[in-house]
């Protein structure tokens, strides 16, 4: 008895009698119309019915793509992240009372509530590019981020998104970073606006800016208690870029402060503070943009009488029967 492979599903018959397997997801996916940039622009309803409408045949097209190509591609653990960084990060889960001081030591304020950090290892953050440019390449539609402004090269990266990277290793890697760095990094940062009814949903999505076409975004706030905004770009001179600075403004005074980028570098602020990206002259600028926020869209509005402790602070999410939680409901997305 032969045993049809995965990708085939119910035969379908052939005007010549035979039998005919269905088309894999894969071919599925590949054979779809994807929404025109023009469609995207004007906002058109068959863009988020396209993307509503094939979620779930994404999802296993990714799924099968990876049976194949994920052996290919890098292991993502740990060992992306700065050293130093992620020493602290781990001995801040030991015994946060003692150790998340380490973990804030990391930080530069760059800016009022703005902060930066060295977050990846420059040394390997190609292994996080290789899975976005693998998946630009796989033929599988991939939803580009449309806030304010639409990124043509950009990709979706939250399971709570219609139309995101479904590719299960890096789903992994993008939960773990979630859950061990972003949020108790927020706690710690911001315990003022930033506790565990503010930080349980996530959202994420990459971007990248070029001269000529995706290059600024004007100055606006985010819809999220807290922003890490990373980035990609390799190091070496092997993608510079010119332009393309951030500037935050002070709620206090209505100043600028100006802030770069550095391959694997880290800014982390709430989402209440007004900020831009000025224009990319030469070269494209590569990142990961991560957000937190409550249930029913709640981000950090008014301050707290009091603070987690350093305990409260370094936990993850839990279901009611104490077990880990992982599950993202598609209930709100910013966009």
């Amino acid at each position: 008895m032969v045993v049809a492979p995965s990708s085939v599903r119910v035969p379908l018959s052939s005007s010549a009698g035979l039998v005919r397997p269905r088309l894999s997801y894969l071919d599925q996916a590949r054979r779809l119309r994807v929404p025109t940039r023009e469609e995207q622009l004007r906002r058109d309803p068959y863009v988020y019915h396209f993307w509503e409408t094939n979620d779930k045949l994404l999802e296993r097209a990714w799924g099968e793509w990876s049976e194949t190509q994920a052996p290919a591609l890098p292991t993502l653990d740990s060992s992306i992240y700065h050293p130093d960084l992620r020493r602290a990060i781990e001995e801040a889960w030991k015994d946060p009372s003692d150790k998340e001081h380490t973990v804030r030591s990391l930080w530069k304020e760059v800016a009022p509530g703005v902060y930066q950090c060295q977050f990846f290892d420059p040394d390997k953050i190609h292994q996080v590019r290789a899975y976005l440019d693998e998946a630009a390449k796989a033929g599988i539609p991939t939803r580009p981020p449309h806030g304010i402004v639409l990124n043509r090269h950009g990709l979706m990266i939250d399971p709570r998104s219609y139309g995101y990277l479904a590719i299960p290793q890096f789903q992994e890697f993008y939960r773990d970073l979630i859950d061990t760095y972003m949020r108790p990094l927020g706690r710690l940062f911001f315990p003022d606006y930033i506790q565990n009814e503010d930080d349980t949903d996530s959202f994420a999505f990459s971007i990248a800016y070029q001269a000529g076409k995706d290059q600024s975004i004007r100055q606006h706030t985010d819809a999220s208690s807290l922003t890490l905004n990373i980035n990609l770009n390799l190091p070496d001179g092997h993608e510079e870029f010119s332009g393309s600075s951030l500037y935050f403004v002070d709620p206090e005074t209505g100043k600028k402060h100006y802030v770069d980028f550095a391959p694997g570098v880290a800014i982390m602020h709430r989402g209440a503070t007004q900020h831009a990206a000025l224009p990319i002259t030469s070269g494209e600028r590569s990142n990961l943009v991560l957000w937190l926020f409550g249930k029913q869209h709640r981000y950090g509005g008014l301050p707290y009488a009091y603070e987690m402790s350093p305990e409260d602070r370094w936990t993850k999410p839990v279901l009611d029967d104490g077990t880990a939680s992982s599950a993202v409901e598609k209930t709100w997305s910013p966009f």
